[in-house]
């Protein structure tokens, strides 16, 4: 399966933007019981959520539902390595998800808690944001 991208984009390269404050939206469970929910803010790569994707879903083999939360829309550019000064933008490179903190980024349901706990505890660690381990109320 290809790294996660958007079909179409309306401009090919984009700013890098700030992101500043807590999420606002996508801060809840919605479909699963347990869930990863980001403490520090940063981007996410397509290749780590497919990553954390496969840590979860190998674990979960015997049973149990994985949600994907995010969707990385935003292009990252970048110059070749031996590349001299100027020459403007570098294509791009990869594609991110912008995380802010409170931010869920995967739900499971169908699992006990300590499966769930375990699998959590190991797609965590194939991101590059500090996560933490959640559950419905």
């Amino acid at each position: 399966m290809p790294a996660l991208a958007p079909k179409r984009v309306k401009y090919r390269k984009m700013f890098k933007g700030q992101r500043p404050g807590n999420a606002t939206r996508g801060n809840t469970l919605a479909f699963g019981d347990f869930g990863i929910m980001a403490k520090t803010r940063g981007w996410v790569s397509s290749k780590q959520i497919e990553s954390a994707r496969k840590a979860l879903t190998h674990f979960t083999a015997k049973g149990g539902r994985v949600w994907i939360r995010i969707f990385p829309d935003k292009p990252v550019s970048k110059q070749p390595q031996d590349h001299r000064g100027g020459g403007g933008k570098g294509e791009v490179a990869q594609y991110v998800a912008v995380i802010r903190p409170g931010l869920i980024l995967f739900e499971m349901g169908g699992l006990t808690r300590e499966q769930a706990m375990e699998a959590i505890r190991r797609a965590g660690h194939k991101l590059s944001v500090q996560t933490r381990f959640i559950e419905k109320i």
